[in-house]
């Protein structure tokens, strides 16, 4: 007897499948990554809050709260959710000029962002809008990371360095930064160099364990010692004590143009990043992932981070391949580290009082600089020029406007790109290949046999609005060049498709051969072409017989009545 089909609702609460076959065994594995995964969120945490301008505790609220919506939505088994560099920076970038230098406001718009991330991502769930994940392609994807993580680090040198900083964009912060180079203090450059130096070491030495929790503990110690805060060595100050009070975020902040592209911004980095990491994992570990179910998981995430005072979070490859490496087998390891930091928070907030805020820039940095990818970017250049172009476009977009406005261009500069592709498709001029029935195209293939008196020519590529008055000009232009044409024939194989404006230029492309006494013939054309060229009045044009066979039975066809005419 077949078993019932499970309800409709759990396809929409991916717990009631892995929890149903939860094993015993899997326990201490998820608790082990759960805690792992506690002790990196913690520095990291605390060092993208400061980034995106925030308090401290507000980047632990993102971790905590994020981690437990995503559980109970979300579809991939080790992705961790917490704030990103990227969408931290996005915040830095965007908030403060709509705060007007209100910290309360501040912090408010932020939770009010991660809210707006929530409803965008339900919205696009139900709108089925899983297509964003191909919105950006991989190179624009290249350089906008590179874009971002040259942003973030030049954001952090200050920090490193001792130095106030300042400035609106990359180059501005350069040149600001240039001219306080005089002031570097240097016991902050030595605390801030120690610690990335043994933060890349320990990434190096033993990949995948959370290094930073000890250097945070290290640099701790040392300060409180030492007496850096007395020193002059900024520090992060008190944390408070304490769970989030949880409570919907304040409303009529702000008109809804401008809170909507922050949100939307973040929803499309989020979506594209958690994704991208999730399919690496689920592939690894063998099970399906339901991307349009992310958006449900991500909007979770964002939900609950909104509630509790925090802003926007996404799924990362870092955090994530702590967790994975850590040995999680399911969502219950999120669950478990939400449970570690809220007891931090509850009790050990007042260790990190003496933090040094270099040792949070140098975390930053040692998260970010693998974000710059030079030999992807190389690779680019030498293999294909439109994608180092289009990468180049997002990096320089980023460096120039910031993340928000950076991926917004690089997200409109993807789709015109592939238009631009679209409308230079390569058109082969054919010829046939000795000893055979199959033709060729003549400039990527040698001693391909000449078409006498005939032109053969095939679009790979549909025919669309936007190539098909680049394919009638390559046309034009060989016939220009080929006197004692007789004979044009376009093989359609290569085109899946064809719309209106493809069937008109087909219709002017007969007209302009016809006023020259060349006849015209279409082959191999699919079944769908074939109804749109019949109902476009093709057929009354060219022989519609011809439009099922292939170019070598025209040409044998041709060939054998030229002979029976000159007999």
């Amino acid at each position: 007897m077949n078993s019932p089909p499970d309800p409709v609702w759990t396809r929409f609460f991916p717990p009631a499948g892995w929890l149903a076959a939860y094993r015993r065994e899997w326990l201490p594995s998820d608790a082990i990554a759960g805690v792992t995964l506690a002790a990196y969120a913690i520095p990291v945490s605390l060092a993208y809050a400061a980034l995106a301008g925030l308090p401290p505790q507000i980047g632990v609220y993102g971790y905590m709260l994020g981690g437990i919506g995503y559980a109970l939505l979300g579809s991939s088994r080790q992705l961790a959710i917490g704030p990103t560099s990227a969408i931290s920076l996005m915040i830095a970038g965007t908030v403060g000029a709509l705060a007007g230098g209100d910290a309360v406001r501040y912090a408010q718009i932020a939770s009010l962002a991660a809210f707006a991330v929530a409803v965008l991502c339900l919205i696009a769930w139900l709108f089925k809008l899983s297509v964003l994940v191909r919105l950006v392609s991989d190179s624009i994807l290249v350089g906008f990371k590179a874009g971002a993580g040259l942003t973030i680090i030049m954001s952090q040198l200050p920090s490193l360095l001792g130095v106030a900083g300042g400035g609106h964009n990359f180059f501005d912060r350069a040149i600001k930064l240039a001219g306080q180079l005089g002031g570097i203090d240097p016991l902050v450059l030595a605390i801030g160099a120690a610690a990335l130096l043994l933060l890349l070491l320990g990434e190096r030495l033993v990949p995948g364990k959370p290094v930073g929790i000890t250097i945070v503990a290290l640099a701790i110690i040392l300060a409180t010692l030492l007496g850096f805060p007395a020193m002059g060595v900024p520090v992060t100050g008190k944390i408070p004590e304490g769970l989030p009070a949880l409570g919907i975020p304040t409303f009529g902040l702000l008109e809804f143009d401008d809170l909507f592209p922050l949100a939307a911004g973040c929803v499309l980095l989020a979506y594209i990043e958690g994704v991208s990491a999730a399919r690496s994992f689920a592939a690894k570990h063998g099970y399906p992932l339901d991307v349009r179910q992310e958006f449900l998981g991500l909007g979770a995430a964002n939900l609950a981070a909104a509630c509790g005072h925090g802003y926007p979070v996404a799924g990362g490859l870092s955090q994530s391949a702590v967790n994975d490496n850590a040995g999680a087998r399911t969502p219950l390891a999120l669950v478990i580290c939400s449970v570690t930091l809220g007891l931090c928070l509850l009790f050990f907030t007042g260790l990190l009082t003496n933090l040094p805020k270099a040792v949070l820039a140098a975390i930053v940095f040692a998260a970010v600089y693998r974000l710059v990818d030079i030999r992807a970017l190389l690779r680019m250049w030498r293999v294909s020029r439109i994608d180092f172009y289009a990468a180049a476009i997002a990096l320089i977009s980023v460096l120039l406007l910031g993340i928000l406005q950076g991926v917004l261009l690089a997200s409109i500069a993807s789709i015109f790109l592939l238009l631009a592709r679209a409308s230079r498709p390569n058109v082969a001029f054919l010829g046939r290949l000795p000893g055979s029935g199959r033709y060729s195209d003549n400039a990527r293939h040698e001693g391909v046999e000449p078409l006498v008196g005939i032109i053969a020519f095939r679009p790979e590529a549909s025919l669309l609005y936007i190539n098909a008055e680049t394919i009638l000009e390559t046309v034009m232009t060989a016939l220009r060049r080929s006197p004692d044409v007789r004979l044009v024939a376009c093989d359609l194989s290569a085109s899946p498709y064809i719309d209106l404006a493809g069937a008109s230029m087909l219709h002017d492309l007969h007209d302009e051969l016809a006023s020259r006494g060349v006849t015209f013939c279409i082959v191999g054309a699919h079944a769908q072409l074939r109804d749109l060229l019949r109902a476009e009045g093709l057929a009354e044009k060219t022989d519609s017989g011809h439009w099922l066979r292939s170019l070598d039975n025209l040409l044998n066809d041709d060939q054998a009545s030229t002979a029976q005419r000159t007999a």
